[in-house]
């Protein structure tokens, strides 16, 4: 096993927890920060999701010591390091452009920050090795970034964040410049070095499927305000608000009226009189405005002699194949729209645009959110 560092402590490893209290930012009449609390668990990867404006690579910034907040605290293991200049916050940091010296080596870009720390030489040369093998690159260290793959430059990028034992790495949109097949395993690769390493991590991205790959947690960010902090099941399932529900993954949201309930049973009416079956809840009185959250894979299609309690009837107006499944758009009656989801292999005649179909879905699939 290829050991990068020792991390201090009588463990041989120092823990990295980061705790941002009461972060404020404003450029002018902007509120780019209205007042963020978040805490990092050691070891945890962390992701801010969020779309563009939304102020998450504001904080990273002020995490790293780039920007100062206008108010608030910034704490990293216990240290408050809100006006601590970067490069004394201990902390590694991973760009999407890279940010590699064109004209060092691989071995001198990874050696870079020991230097920068006056770690001595014969250790510099035995922690850039590992850094290497622990990135896969053993082999490419006299090579210049210019005769490398933008997934090699990753890889030389993330080695030269870590080989000095950080206490926190920052990912700023890191694979944004990669392919998607690249992306896709560079995610995995990082997830892997962040275990193997225990490092608390970071990520700050708007590209939600990755957010649900990588991470722990999810920050889910708007307007400078965190949204929703949970995992990625707890915010693809069970999204807080209408904004979380909509942004997070692809939705069917309706907007319907509560009007009473039934033992075990609430129903909610939409435009046009459709009346919609929906989880009972404490938290919405009957007269509420509510958002109601389908999501694609939820609906199945029903054959003769089968039931649900929503089921609706209605023509194929679009066909897209993803892969190992199957989207459609259905027209159901005038004003009602559902995007579904189904598997390739399980679905036996695939029906075409201008099929009448009819899906239904339990109540236990829907979820409901206050209406914006």
């Amino acid at each position: 096993m290829v050991v990068l560092g020792e991390r201090g402590g009588e463990g041989g490893r120092q823990e990295a927890d980061l705790a941002l209290r009461g972060i404020v930012r404003r450029f002018g009449p902007v509120v780019a920060l209205a007042g963020v609390d978040l805490s990092v668990r050691p070891g945890e990867l962390l992701t801010i999701l969020g779309p563009s404006g939304s102020g998450k690579t504001t904080l990273l910034k002020i995490i790293a010591g780039f920007e100062l907040p206008d108010e608030g605290v910034v704490d990293l293991k216990g240290e408050d390091i809100t006006f601590a200049p970067p490069a004394r916050r201990g902390i590694g940091m991973v760009f999407q452009n890279y940010a590699l010296f064109p004209h060092m080596t691989v071995a001198q870009n990874i050696a870079f920050p020991l230097e920068m720390r006056r770690v001595p030489r014969g250790e510099i040369g035995r922690k850039v090795a590992s850094a290497l093998q622990l990135v896969d690159l053993a082999g490419l260290e006299a090579r210049l970034p210019r005769e490398l793959s933008g997934g090699q430059q990753q890889r030389v990028a993330l080695a030269r964040s870590v080989v000095f034992d950080p206490g926190l790495l920052l990912l700023d949109e890191p694979f944004g410049a990669l392919d998607r097949k690249l992306r896709e395993q560079m995610q995995l690769e990082v997830k892997r070095l962040q275990r193997r390493l225990g490092l608390t991590a970071l990520f700050v991205t708007h590209d939600q499927e990755e957010a649900l790959v990588l991470s722990d947690r999810i920050a889910v960010m708007s307007e400078g305000r965190i949204e929703q902090l949970g995992t990625p099941q707890e915010i693809y399932a069970h999204p807080v608000n209408w904004f979380v529900a909509d942004f997070i993954g692809e939705s069917n949201l309706f907007r319907g009226r509560l009007v009473g309930s039934e033992p075990g049973a609430a129903f909610a009416l939409l435009d046009g009189g459709v009346r919609m079956a929906v989880p009972a809840s404490s938290r919405y009185p009957a007269g509420s405005e509510v958002g109601l959250l389908v999501r694609p894979e939820r609906p199945r299609l029903l054959t003769e002699g089968r039931n649900a309690d929503n089921v609706f009837s209605g023509r194929v107006t679009e066909v897209v194949y993803v892969g190992e499944s199957v989207k459609y758009r259905l027209r159901i009656g005038e004003q009602m729209e559902l995007l579904v989801r189904w598997p390739f292999r399980e679905l036996g005649a695939t029906p075409a645009v201008g099929d009448s179909v009819t899906v239904g879905w339990s109540v236990t699939d829907m979820h409901l959110v206050a209406w914006p």
